[in-house]
């Protein structure tokens, strides 16, 4: 049927086109409209149909795709839903009562809570808090952080620059990537420039413990403490504590030391620091001013002292471990002792050998300042050890060798 009605029309147009001349039938104009506009359908369908097939010679039997479910696009607040959130069939984490979740963020570790801080954002918030990060901070670094390295990071992050802003204004491409970071990382504190120009702060802020904990494990922060032993315990340092910037290394577990420069020397560096060879300043004089000793009238012989001593005047101040002795008029004996009512202390470096210039020295007690020469150095403010584990300290550190 198709086949005659497609002659019938050809048959009209081919006879519309070279007989014009002829005389043609009324129905012959709208016949030759019609053949025209069914070939232009031919030509569209033709078209479509070969596009569509494929050749006989390759056909194989087409087997229908298995239907698939439709899946709904996760909304935003979906994303942030943690795993096992009430829209699943199992139960949240932040379903548990209150006193239950914190109890359960509280037993965490460091990294466990940092994993469980990138969960979702709510979690962030609570992980993140500076209530669970005390006791972490108090655990690893209370022993060799104090109030002047508290001061020192809180300088720090008033006058610290975004390690991040030069990189994300120098390569805009790299910003998913960052933003990405800042999520997958919940202990960076990035901060990332807008295209408007301000800054998009995180949720974390500089000033929290939980920054300050991970600036210490890095190693990016440098504080103030003290050192042992310094320079690998050399012996011109030997029983002595000096002033010093420390840093932490995760991969040794130990810490670099720099020490201020003195004299001719530059800053010197000393690496593998152990942890027992580092502790918090017990006073706040500056390395090169002079401290103002205290208990000096309350001095008696046996008691245990540090004392400030320097080479010259341009070196810096280290404490040095000594005890009060007898005067030379003095036998010892406690019950007839006198040495406490004079003016003249004894202090006593029993690291020496008897008859060493270090051996011993002498200070006023009602009028001491620096004392000393540029031959033997200049002894300085003097504390009086109160307190078992410092004395206890000290003697663990005792040489196993008399020194000269």
């Amino acid at each position: 049927m198709l086949f005659l009605l497609l002659s019938f029309f050809l048959f009209v147009f081919l006879l519309s086109k070279c007989l014009p001349l002829l005389p043609l039938p009324p129905w012959a104009s709208e016949m030759r409209l019609l053949s025209v506009l069914f070939f232009q359908e031919l030509l569209f369908f033709s078209v479509h149909l070969f596009r569509s097939c494929r050749p006989f010679a390759g056909r194989t039997p087409s087997v229908p795709p298995p239907t698939m479910k439709p899946s709904r696009r996760k909304s935003r607040a979906d994303k942030e839903e943690p795993a096992g959130s009430s829209s699943s069939s199992g139960m949240s984490i932040l379903d548990l009562p209150e006193l239950a979740l914190e109890c359960v963020l509280g037993r965490l570790t460091p990294p466990g809570l940092c994993g469980m801080a990138a969960v979702c954002s709510s979690l962030r918030e609570r992980c993140t808090s500076d209530h669970l990060w005390e006791r972490h901070m108090k655990e690893k670094w209370g022993r060799v952080i104090g109030d002047a390295a508290h001061r020192e990071w809180e300088r720090y992050v008033a006058s610290a620059e975004d390690p991040l802003a030069s990189l994300a204004e120098a390569n805009k491409g790299r910003r998913r990537w960052i933003e990405a970071a800042s999520r997958v990382w919940p202990l960076s504190c990035l901060r990332l420039p807008s295209k408007s120009g301000k800054k998009l702060s995180c949720p974390l802020p500089n000033d929290s413990i939980m920054s300050w904990y991970r600036a210490l494990e890095t190693g990016r922060f440098w504080f103030p403490a003290q050192v042992y032993n310094r320079e690998h315990g050399h012996v011109g340092f030997m029983l002595s504590c000096y002033d010093a910037e420390v840093s932490y290394d995760c991969r040794t577990d130990t810490f670099h030391a720099r020490y201020p420069p003195h004299g001719r020397r530059t800053v010197v560096i000393e690496e593998g620091v152990q942890w027992d060879r580092i502790r918090v300043s017990p006073v706040i004089t500056p390395a090169h001013v002079l401290h103002n000793s205290d208990y000096l009238s309350d001095l008696r012989p046996c008691d245990h002292i540090e004392i400030q001593w320097r080479r010259n005047k341009e070196f810096p101040y280290g404490w040095w471990y000594g005890v009060v002795g007898h005067l030379e008029n003095c036998d010892g004996n406690e019950h007839f002792c006198r040495c406490h009512l004079s003016d003249t202390v004894i202090l006593e470096f029993n690291q020496y050998t008897p008859g060493s210039r270090w051996r011993r020295t002498l200070v006023d007690r009602r009028d001491h300042k620096e004392e000393g020469n540029e031959t033997d150095g200049f002894y300085g403010g003097i504390r009086k050890l109160q307190k078992k584990e410092e004395i206890s300290k000290w003697r663990q550190l005792w040489p196993t060798d008399v020194l000269e």
